[in-house]
């Protein structure tokens, strides 16, 4: 048996998608005297970009937001198609020299901290050949949803079905649906995605839900943003409109939470505009929740209401009973008729990327663990990890994460520091699930996710004002406990 090869920079990162690279440029950018790789199990960096590759795959909030803040987006569009951010984080990750510390088809398998080297033993998968990583500290940038297995919603008679069923995770390249009857399952966000870029490729489209999703028309261009980069240098120009658009977003969710019977008025106003039709807005697009009591989607330009519009595609509300040869049977007895089925039906949730975390041997249990700012675990050694808004893009609390981790990596150095260990106090109170909305895919895992309460440090508030307020001022005395070497 080959003796695994042993690596050892100081900080492993885990995640090659949009955090992964964020932290490496925090990492650089305040702690330039701290060697680092990025691991990623994919053959190219993305993450989520690169996984998902059906048809009209885009951002679902504005790129100003979601691209990374310190490298403008320079693209004439808002709301940004998948390519287009593929093209943009390699650009990113060739100009800041990210890409020198990339490593990829590199699977990590599990990681042990050792307390008495202070190190954590991360054993990984490279090629088909194990390797040992040695390393002060682990940030792992995985996101929150399995990759490999995707929800499954248990459909009777699915095997019965004549045609192929798909699921977004895993398009298929060789699929051919135009001029095919195509039933999309699903309400949220990659339905609304799916159902326009279906039915403009000449796709007979249904889409069949259980529960209604509120969707918000959005410009695809910003004409703001031509103006700014007309009279401000890019950078400027990238900055104001992230803090507009974040202004924007932030207000949104605020008047949904604070004012919800005028937002259910305005968004359907939006889509009675969208659609034509009261009876079909009524029926189909009027959820039994308040808006971002669940997550709401954006429609660019409308496409999604203009598909229903011009009848290239129809919804169905109701519950599937099952599959048949022909298509898809609901409990009313009707039957969709499909020659494909695309199933995109939610996630999986998968925190820390599966990964077999453990101290001197022993498993630990995440669910058990409290949540230090939303980046880090009580009681585990030199660790962090990243996650995102979910009522906002993704990047705004991924680069406040990488900011932290960064300080956090910085008084390492300065201190000489080999041990910091988030240590909550013995009357935390009352705790809950540490991504709290009513999502279907959220409270399934609700159980298996760390816990927070509703004061810092130990919480991450779906609040970015808030939020943000908390995390870039955090006393890093406060919740945390450090050893220093002697």
């Amino acid at each position: 048996m080959n003796t695994p090869i042993e690596r050892e920079p100081d900080v492993l990162i885990v995640g090659a998608g949009l955090s992964g690279i964020d932290v490496a440029y925090r990492l650089q950018e305040r702690c330039p005297d701290l060697t680092y790789d990025i691991v990623d199990s994919r053959e190219a960096i993305g993450g989520t970009w690169d996984l998902f590759r059906y048809p009209g795959i885009r951002s679902d909030s504005d790129f100003f937001t979601l691209a990374l803040p310190f490298h403008p987006w320079t693209g004439k569009d808002s709301i940004v198609e998948g390519e287009e951010i593929l093209r943009y984080l390699a650009e990113v990750t060739h100009r800041y020299g990210i890409d020198r510390h990339l490593r990829l088809r590199t699977r990590v398998l599990s990681a042990d901290w050792s307390s008495d080297t202070r190190r954590w033993n991360v054993r990984v998968e490279a090629d088909g050949r194990e390797e040992v990583y040695v390393v002060r500290f682990l940030v792992v940038c995985t996101g929150y949803y399995d990759y490999e297995s995707p929800h499954d919603a248990g459909f009777a008679g699915i095997d019965s079905f004549d045609g192929p069923v798909i699921h977004p995770q895993f398009w298929p390249q060789d699929v051919d649906h135009r001029g095919k009857d195509v039933a999309v399952i699903g309400s949220g966000a990659t339905s609304i995605t799916l159902v326009p870029a279906l039915a403009r490729d000449g796709a007979r489209v249904t889409m069949v839900q259980r529960t209604p999703t509120y969707v918000l028309a959005q410009p695809r261009h910003d004409v703001v943003a031509d103006v700014l980069r007309r009279v401000l240098p890019a950078g400027a120009a990238h900055q104001v409109m992230r803090v507009k658009n974040t202004a924007l977003q932030w207000g949104l969710y605020q008047a949904c939470q604070r004012a919800p019977r005028a937002m259910r008025a305005v968004l359907r106003r939006g889509a009675v505009a969208g659609v034509g039709s009261e009876a079909i807005v009524d029926r189909h697009l009027t959820p039994p929740y308040d808006p971002w009591d669940q997550r709401l989607c954006i429609a660019p330009e409308g496409d999604f209401f203009t598909a229903i519009k011009d009848g290239t595609a129809r919804i169905v509300t109701g519950t599937i009973e099952s599959f048949v040869p022909e298509g898809v049977r609901m409990s009313d007895g009707t039957v969709v008729k499909a020659d494909i089925v695309v199933t995109a039906t939610g996630l999986r949730i998968k925190l820390m990327g599966g990964i077999d975390v453990s101290l001197d041997g022993r498993p630990v249990d995440v669910s058990e663990a409290l949540v230090y700012r939303g980046a880090m675990l009580s009681g585990v050694p030199n660790l962090a990890f990243c996650v995102g808004y979910i009522n906002l893009s993704w990047t705004m609390r991924s680069d406040l994460t990488a900011r932290l981790v960064a300080r956090v990596l910085r008084r390492f150095v300065d201190t000489g520091a080999t041990q910091v260990v988030p240590v909550p106090p013995d009357d935390i109170g009352e705790t809950g699930p540490l991504l709290d909305m009513k999502a279907g895919y959220l409270a399934r895992a609700a159980d298996s996710m760390p816990r927070a309460t509703k004061r810092y440090p130990w919480t991450m508030a779906q609040n970015v004002v808030r939020d943000a307020w908390s995390t870039n001022r955090a006393d890093l005395d406060d919740g945390l406990v450090w050893q220093v070497a002697r």
